[in-house]
């Protein structure tokens, strides 16, 4: 029997662990799309306990203890305590299975130290054990990134927002301590479907470009000033939630008539709002191209289902699920419109929905092309980032297209303790790849593989992002 979460968790055999304790263990992280509040790493924020640090804003965690029938006043009905933290540990017994239970006691032992596994007996020592250390100058927000060997976080940003975080931090950041750059999130200038709202956004993007907007061309022209903008604060990288690809083509003209409509408060049909989210898209892919950026296209995530719980908690609060659309079609016209102008820019795709991989790897196939990777089949997102989940992607990938190339994993998270996920991908990794050196399915050439799965550990994202101030090792 082996020991629980022992060093050589997740490795089944001699080849899996020597290429993680040998080429994936020790190398940097960059975290190229997370949720980090800018405010917290500029202001190197301290967490009052580890329920704050823990369940503040994890709604991961908060589904879970829902489904272990915590009354919702003790998830978000006040301010993290005590209570909530003993919610948590009376859940975690019940989460084999779950990536939660693992992701939990890695957070303890990388953390904090702790190697006793968390329950409603063992969580009053636990609770005092990481509010001790929590109170200690290393357990600051950037001393937490650096720890974990962070080089750099790419958080997710409006391009209405002013980026004085950013700014803030960048005049500050210490020697070691990790890059944080901007990523461009433009959401809300696509989200049509209620003109009142998006008109009021509209008033905010204009004030942050300096830019009036009262036409279609105005609109584009305020994202591309913002859009030049976050590049000058390191940003390389666009991020989109898409439920279904977009994929309805209109000219200029057909667009201005639209936006005039939407000024008025007109409703847009179905037809209308996609018709405007796909030119306004294609624009947003084209300045990314134009500087160099990545496109990231999130796919399949239905969200905000229980209509109560939204109107009381807002949205990311643990009311979303897997969405079932068809993406093929429309994703490779709209691919093939930006390839067309000879304007489509290095491309991630992520799908909530596991069934699209096939679809997304291959469609991404027929666009390769000018430099090693530059179609990525993103990692396994949200539902999916369990070891099955992690799994499945990467031999989609690697039957499809190239593993070597993969940009490997993020967090996706708003937890400045989640980065030991980049460790438990790393141990997937190497027990794939080890499994096929164990099984003479390849040579055991670790010169080779250990060198594959060190780039996709790091070396790759580096190259792929070229963030500025983050080189490759």
């Amino acid at each position: 029997m082996k020991p629980f979460l022992d060093a050589d968790f997740l490795l089944p055999d001699p080849s899996s662990r020597r290429l993680f304790h040998e080429y994936a263990a020790d190398q940097p992280i960059i975290d190229f799309h997370c949720h980090l509040p800018p405010a917290e790493v500029a202001e190197d924020s301290r967490f009052k306990t580890i329920a704050h640090a823990w369940l503040g804003g994890d709604h991961y965690k908060w589904r879970a203890m829902r489904a272990n029938g915590v009354p919702e006043e003790d998830i978000t009905g006040h301010e993290p305590d005590y209570r909530t933290f003993l919610a948590w540990a009376r859940t975690v017994p019940h989460l084999l299975g779950n990536p939660l239970y693992h992701w939990t006691h890695l957070e303890l032992q990388r953390y904090f130290g702790i190697q006793e596994t968390l329950s409603e007996k063992t969580a009053p020592m636990i609770w005092e054990a990481c509010n001790a250390q929590l109170a200690r100058p290393e357990f600051g927000a950037r001393a937490l990134l650096t720890r974990m060997k962070v080089r750099a976080v790419c958080t997710t940003d409006d391009p209405a927002d002013s980026l004085q975080h950013h700014a803030a931090y960048a005049a500050a950041r210490r020697p070691g301590e990790p890059v944080m750059v901007p990523s461009f999130r433009p959401d809300k200038a696509l989200a049509v479907e209620d003109p009142a709202v998006w008109m009021a956004y509209l008033g905010r993007l204009g004030a942050a470009a300096d830019i009036a907007i009262g036409s279609y061309r105005d609109l584009v022209a305020a994202l591309d000033r913002r859009h030049a903008a976050f590049h000058e604060r390191g940003c390389r990288a666009t991020d989109h939630a898409l439920v279904a690809p977009v994929a309805a083509f209109a000219s200029g003209p057909a667009l201005e008539v639209l936006f005039a409509k939407l000024q008025r408060g007109v409703v847009p049909a179905p037809a209308e709002a996609e018709l405007f989210r796909t030119g306004l898209l294609l624009e947003v892919g084209r300045m990314n191209a134009r500087r160099g950026w990545v496109m990231q296209l999130h796919l399949a995530a239905v969200r905000n289902l229980n209509t109560p719980m939204f109107r009381k908690l807002g949205p990311d609060t643990g009311y979303d699920a897997v969405g079932d659309v068809q993406v093929a079609e429309k994703l490779a016209l709209f691919l093939d419109a930006l390839q067309s102008d000879g304007l489509l820019p290095r491309t991630i795709l992520y799908s909530a929905n596991s069934g699209h991989y096939e679809s997304l790897a291959s469609i991404l196939g027929c666009f390769q092309e000018g430099q090693p990777g530059k179609m990525q089949l993103g990692s396994s997102w949200w539902f999916n980032d369990h070891i099955e989940g992690i799994r499945r992607q990467m031999t989609v990938l690697a039957n499809i297209g190239l593993l070597s190339r993969f940009v490997g994993m993020l967090t996706d998270s708003r937890s400045f303790l989640s980065f030991p996920r980049h460790e438990y991908f790393r141990r997937i990794l190497c027990a794939m790849v080890g499994g096929w050196i164990e099984a003479g399915e390849a040579p055991a050439d670790f010169e080779t593989f250990g060198a594959m799965v060190r780039d996709i550990s790091f070396r790759n994202a580096s190259t792929y992002f070229a963030i500025p101030g983050c080189p490759p090792e």
